[in-house]
């Protein structure tokens, strides 16, 4: 069961490495971002209705990246246009302030 989307989504002029908070691995890039969730584009698919523990890292001058660790649940994936590559949109379950900062910075 799918939604018409309702909240404007804000592209991102490169892309920012997406990490498993956990194991600190890699699982993409971020494709765009909203309040309320996010599009990760990886090399793999991704599970539908699980939740992940994600963590950006935000270059910052000092070259001492700025983390910003998210739980979110996966509400869909999808082969992108292209090959080898899949787009997942995410709800987050739980964010901190810096994300919503995030969002706001890069509106």
């Amino acid at each position: 069961m799918f939604i018409d989307r309702r909240i404007e989504r804000h592209q991102l002029p490169y892309f920012l490495k997406v990490f498993n908070s956990i194991t600190d691995k890699p699982i993409g890039f971020l494709g765009n971002v909203s309040e309320d969730g996010l599009m990760l584009i990886s090399h793999l698919p991704l599970m539908i209705g699980a939740s992940f523990e994600l963590r950006l890292k935000i270059p910052a001058a000092d070259d001492c990246p700025r983390f910003i660790d998210l739980k979110a649940r996966c509400l869909w994936c999808h082969e992108d246009e292209t090959p080898h590559h899949y787009d997942a949109g995410f709800s987050l379950q739980w964010a901190p302030a810096e994300y919503g900062e995030l969002v706001q910075s890069l509106k």
